[in-house]
């Protein structure tokens, strides 16, 4: 009878059910008791008042568009910093009380999740079972109502709640218990900015308390802050168990009869009502430590698969808003929006090369700077090298093989920019030819007598790349050495860059070598020619890690070259060190070499933040592979945010470093 009476108000109209839900879930109390006059109100409006709107499910935002615009003035870590008093501050306000009262989560203690029941999903894989952060969350609230139906308050033992749950599941209330604890001691690490000034008020010998809302026993909470270096404190008021809470006011008060009301008194703590109102309401004074979460809450994707997410917001929001530093914008720009992306992209580098035996990585300048950095990082001791390479050594040395995308790049990619002929040919390095004409500007109306020229003398430009080509021949002999299958690594797009060197290495160089392309992205719709690339990556001679045209269509859909979003990935990516021109029989060593983009400390930043990222969250979650599995939706989620309010943010930031993506004396 339930369930039909249920299927009959609920289900049979997604747009009901969608409302109800929205209301119902995780409700409990006069909430849970409005949800239900709420889906009677909304099944009379459908009925009786014809609403038939209410048969429409709730819209959705394709894509997640944040309402706050994200700062480029000033960076997030020095809006943060703005926003509470810096360490000495800190110290200074808190000197003058008798007594000091700290919080612990949240203050004193980070666990890297964006929420505390995201831990729930680590002791849900531990058990075995299903659906277990509903499933405990639900619990406790069960529990809390019945502890109030009882006793007048809500505060409940981690063992009380246990044994709710082995009532319900049938796991043993023991091992749950001990599992929850030990991933909690696993996780749980001390907030660098609240131990500082923790130190600095021990080393005065003040006296400090501390207060919680928790259900951890205070044993526990104990050795957990003694194992996070917070020792010598006086007292340690938890609420289940004392029955009493800072959210009620009665922790206060208990606080005050023990200690007395002579006493001035301050409470530090992140909670607004908990830690602040009540506090102030029973006595103490306040010193507020935002919330590291609320305050980013307007700028960080949500749109992104619960674990992962909830691990990177926790990363991030943990490091940034802190207090302990301020970052500059390009740091933060490699630390927010780089350091997932790579390191899912060098997971999926690691992954790929271990299931196809794959001997050696190749990875390809400038783009493989960064990414060989933090690859090596996380995976250390494997076959990797830093190789040189560019699209415009590739169109060179291919010109003989595929002189359609030679004139294409030189040549048509040039026209109408005001560059004369004399400077295209300089970028061919075929300055020697005696045109014409040289300094007339290269347009859609000569273009093809410049093709025919080239055309003409084709055996005097051929074998300038057939030089150029021999000296590469070696370079790749001794990368390649004793190698059978490599994997050559590269942002994208169109992915020529590995195609051109897997044909020069099998059938102009004849190595014995197979060379198989690993990208972040491909070409997409936006482009001239989406489907450039794609018997590629069907064959598996490419493969792409954000999205292509089998996966991640919807990213295939956003991501438009014309908006610059090429532009905003190869920043990340970026390399302080010059361009790479070519093999040259003049330069030394036998490579040539051009200039570093503009702000290279700006893109040195970009690359430390990106390996702080990586450092950061392997701390946390270095020893459980499947977290550092990123899917390619979840690295790009980021940069989605970060594309609200129409790119303004990105722009912003693209806008420091002027970065050229072109081929040929910087145009493409």
């Amino acid at each position: 009878m339930r369930l039909k009476l249920y299927h009959l108000l609920v289900n049979r109209h997604s747009g009901i059910r969608d409302r109800y839900h929205k209301i119902h879930q995780n409700s409990h109390g006069l909430q849970r008791i409005f949800s239900w006059c709420y889906l009677l109100f909304l099944n009379f409006c459908y009925y009786i008042l014809f609403c038939h709107f209410l048969d429409e499910p709730l819209s959705v935002p394709f894509y997640e568009e944040k309402s706050a615009r994200l700062p480029v003035t000033e960076t997030e870590s020095v809006l943060a910093a703005k926003k509470h008093p810096s360490i000495e501050e800190y110290v200074n306000r808190l000197m003058p009380f008798d007594v000091i009262s700290f919080d612990i989560f949240d203050t004193l203690i980070f666990r890297p999740f964006s929420e505390p029941a995201d831990l729930f999903y680590f002791v849900g894989k531990e058990l075995g079972i299903l659906d277990f952060k509903r499933i405990r969350q639900e619990a406790e609230r069960e529990i809390r109502q019945k502890c109030y139906q009882k006793n007048g308050h809500y505060e409940v033992t981690l063992s009380e709640i246990w044994k709710h749950l082995e009532w319900k599941t049938g796991i043993s209330a023991e091992k749950g218990l001990q599992l929850e604890q030990l991933l909690e001691i696993r996780f749980c690490y001390a907030n660098s900015f609240m131990a500082e000034v923790f130190q600095r008020l021990k080393r005065q010998k003040k006296r400090i308390i501390i207060l919680s809302d928790m259900y951890l026993p205070q044993e526990f909470l104990e050795e957990l802050l003694l194992q996070n270096g917070y020792s010598g404190f006086e007292k340690l008021y938890v609420s289940c168990e004392c029955s009493k809470s800072k959210a009620a006011g009665t922790l206060f008060e208990l606080v005050n009869e023990r200690i007395g009301t002579a006493l001035s008194k301050v409470h530090v703590g992140d909670n607004e009502h908990s830690d602040l109102f009540m506090a102030k309401r029973h006595g103490f004074q306040t010193l507020p430590y935002p919330s590291v979460h609320k305050m980013s809450l307007s700028y960080r994707p949500y749109d992104m698969s619960p674990v992962i997410g909830g691990a990177y917001r926790g990363i991030v929001n943990n490091y940034i808003y802190s207090g302990i530093k301020t970052c500059s914008l390009e740091y933060e720009y490699g630390f927010i929006y780089g350091g997932l992306f790579v390191l899912g992209y060098c997971t999926y580098i690691h992954d790929y090369c271990s299931q196809h035996d794959i001997d050696k990585i190749l990875f390809l300048s400038r783009d493989g700077d960064i990414l060989k950095q933090a690859y090596d990082r996380l995976y250390p001791n494997q076959n990797t090298a830093y190789v040189y390479w560019s699209r415009m050594a590739a169109v060179k040395l291919m010109a003989e093989h595929d002189r359609y995308d030679y004139f294409r790049r030189f040549l048509y990619h040039k026209i109408n920019q005001r560059k004369t002929i004399s400077q295209v040919l300089n970028a061919m390095e075929l300055s020697f030819l005696d045109y014409p004409s040289p300094e007339e500007y290269l347009t859609d109306q000569n273009v093809e007598t410049l093709r025919d020229f080239l055309l003409l003398h084709w055996d005097e430009v051929i074998p300038v790349y057939r030089r150029e080509s021999e000296i590469a021949k070696k370079y790749y002999s001794e990368q390649l050495q004793g190698v059978e299958k490599a994997c050559a690594v590269d942002i994208g797009w169109a992915g020529s860059g590995a195609v051109a060197l897997r044909y020069l290495i099998r059938q102009v160089w004849k190595l014995p070598c197979e060379i198989t392309g690993l990208l972040s992205g491909t070409n997409t719709i936006h482009n001239a020619e989406p489907d450039a690339s794609e018997i590629f990556l069907q064959s598996g001679i490419l493969n792409a890690y954000l999205y292509s045209q089998a996966h991640n269509r919807d990213l295939l859909k956003k991501h438009d070259p014309g908006k610059d979003y090429n532009v905003f990935w190869e920043l990340l990516l970026s390399s302080p060190t010059p361009s790479f021109l070519g093999f040259s029989p003049e330069a030394p060593d036998g490579l040539a070499f051009g200039e570093c983009d503009a702000n290279t400390e700006g893109i040195c930043e970009i690359q430390k933040g990106i390996l702080d990222f990586i450092d950061e969250y392997t701390a946390h979650f270095g020893d459980m592979d499947y977290m550092l599995r990123v899917s390619g939706r979840d690295a790009y989620a980021p940069m989605l945010a970060a594309a609200s309010h129409h790119e303004a943010y990105l722009k912003a930031i693209a806008s420091r470093f002027c970065l050229d993506i072109s081929i040929g004396d910087g145009i493409a």
